[in-house]
């Protein structure tokens, strides 16, 4: 097959830089996804490819170039997502994709992904089985996975939800607080059940869990299992140890989904490198049919001043 060159001129300098990426590292991101040679010189970028696809592959770079802005660097990870997407999709409208109504909650309203690092998220939850959402708080991890829990089992696409998470955390002991086990559990399993309440309304969502089909329970419960036909997500992963994320991955039966998510900025373990989810990056990075998406503070959808935060948090822990 032949090869065939062309250019691609862009307007503005910085964007240009912003798009090629330090380095160039954009670049060679996109060359190994989308099978071209890039070279970024100024405001050019020069294209190679084979001849008869050469149109094609502009259209897509012209697609993901539009992501492009000012305001805030262009990450590869980014990039790197929106490029497989086109790839499974070339005739997504990247600019579009915040118009998609994911379910709407019992009051109506109609939930959506924010930002691109949501939108990416939920297309590697519709299309792998296992998937690790790794970032700070605010960017809708837990909620989003839940929300597409919700939206399978009312498609009749999982039998149940299992919601868990480590019951241990910052140091605390369940055997201090008041009540039985299932009171000592209920404050670390709040958020999923508020989650649940958000999208399902109160009373669906207690029906839900009286008949089994919706499960909130610590990891610890997890074990001797296997969960088909169901939708699982394990929150606050941070807070796994390496065996307790084995347990778990190793609990996936036939027709089901997981999701795992968690900060790895916040673990709570005395040894943090014992982390499960800081570890099992490195264990499982080149498995296929699992995804790794990572979420940043352009991607926190709560006040404002949560990305101030983040960022200067980011910044102290930088200089240490």
């Amino acid at each position: 097959m032949t090869k065939k060159e062309d250019v691609m001129e862009i307007n503005d300098y910085n964007l240009a830089q912003n798009f090629f990426g330090h380095n160039d590292r954009n670049l060679k991101a996109l060359e190994e996804i989308l099978a071209v040679k890039l070279s970024g010189r100024g405001t050019q970028l020069r294209i190679e490819a084979e001849s008869e696809q050469l149109s094609e592959k502009i259209k897509l770079l012209q697609k993901l170039f539009s992501l492009t802005n000012t305001k805030e660097e262009l990450s590869t990870r980014k990039l790197r997502y929106a490029a497989e997407m086109l790839k499974r999709n070339p005739e997504l409208n990247l600019n579009k994709i915040y118009d998609e109504v994911i379910l709407e909650n019992y009051k109506g309203r109609k939930i959506k992904a924010k930002t691109l690092g949501q939108k990416l998220y939920l297309e590697a939850i519709k299309n792998r089985d296992i998937v690790f959402s790794i970032g700070p708080a605010g960017t809708g991890k837990t909620y989003l996975a839940m929300v597409m829990a919700v939206k399978r089992l009312l498609n009749n696409e999982v039998n149940r939800i299992v919601l868990t998470r480590p019951a241990i955390e910052a140091g605390e002991s369940l055997g201090f607080l008041p009540g039985d086990m299932q009171d000592k559990v209920d404050p670390y399993l709040r958020p999923l059940y508020d989650a649940v309440y958000d999208i399902l309304g109160p009373e669906k969502a207690k029906l839900y869990q009286e008949k089994d089909i919706i499960e909130v329970a610590p990891l610890a419960y997890m074990r001797g299992r296997t969960l088909d036909d169901s939708f699982v997500i394990l929150d606050e992963a941070q807070n796994t140890t390496l065996e307790q994320m084995k347990m778990f991955l190793t609990r996936i039966g036939f027709n089901s989904k997981a999701v795992i998510t968690g900060d790895i900025t916040q673990i709570d373990l005395p040894s943090k490198g014992r982390s499960g989810l800081a570890t099992v990056q490195k264990i499982l990075k080149n498995i296929k049919g699992i995804d790794f998406v990572y979420l940043n503070r352009s991607d926190v959808v709560r006040h404002d001043l949560v990305k101030e935060i983040i960022k200067a948090y980011e910044s102290y822990e930088s200089r240490k």
